[in-house]
């Protein structure tokens, strides 16, 4: 099995932390979204939809990361049957959070990451402060309803272990900390539980998982090279007009 990723993605870092958690052997074949590499030729003819991850099992070519961690959860016999519930008001509350993530706190704290790590790069501008501001607004409703709605004073999202829901939700709260918003200050609920989640994934892997995302400066360096800048600023100009 093949696992196209680039780490600075956390969608890509749910997949690689749960494949290497639980034991999956896969083939790590790198795409730097930082070269623009998703464009590419060779990558095109795997995924027309030129976005990470994918998963690449023989012949079978597969897109969006919780669709790849349901696939793998199901096609893995040996994995602990905590991560994707078979009974089915627990497998509906994975499912539920998984639904109300992409529009919610991967949305905003995506936002947040790009407004500081790559707006003044890509736009060579500083970044409005009633933007971002209104992003850090954004990204905090999102936190403020995963604790009272999803995490409430359970150990974990639906209870006492851990499931994909609590790795999809890690990765993306990771993502503002990279660029320097610590989402865990003065939230010692969301602190715990995120230490509780470390240490079921390994921290040496959870690190491992998060080491580029934790420099994201090199990021913005990198980028300052890159021949696709102009071809960012118009995306970039639509989704923050």
């Amino acid at each position: 099995m093949e696992l196209y990723l680039d780490l600075h993605s956390p969608p890509c870092r749910s997949v690689f932390l749960f494949a290497k958690a639980v034991g999956i052997p896969f083939e790590f074949k790198l795409v730097d979204l930082s070269k623009g590499q998703q464009y590419s030729e060779e990558f095109g003819k795997i995924s027309p939809m030129r976005r990470v991850p994918v998963m690449k099992d023989g012949s079978f070519v597969l897109t969006e990361s919780t669709a790849i961690l349901k696939y793998l959860v199901q096609k893995h016999p040996s994995v602990a049957d905590h991560w994707f519930p078979a009974e089915l008001q627990q497998r509906a509350r994975v499912n539920e959070y998984l639904s109300w993530q992409h529009m919610n706190l991967r949305a905003h704290g995506s936002k947040v990451f790009l407004l500081k790590a790559l707006f003044p790069v890509i736009m060579d501008a500083e970044v409005p402060k009633e933007k971002m501001d209104a992003a850090v607004e954004d990204l905090n409703q999102s936190l403020k309803m995963l604790e009272e709605k999803f995490l409430q004073s359970k150990p974990f999202i639906i209870g006492d272990k851990v499931s994909l829901a609590d790795l999809v939700a890690i990765v993306e709260i990771m993502q503002p900390v990279g660029v320097g918003v610590d989402v865990f200050e003065g939230r010692p609920k969301l602190s715990a539980w995120r230490e509780r989640v470390k240490k079921v994934i390994g921290e040496q892997l959870f690190d491992e998982g998060h080491e580029l995302i934790m420099t994201a400066s090199s990021l913005m360096q990198k980028m300052q090279n890159n021949s696709q800048l102009e071809m960012l600023k118009p995306k970039f100009r639509k989704l923050f007009s």
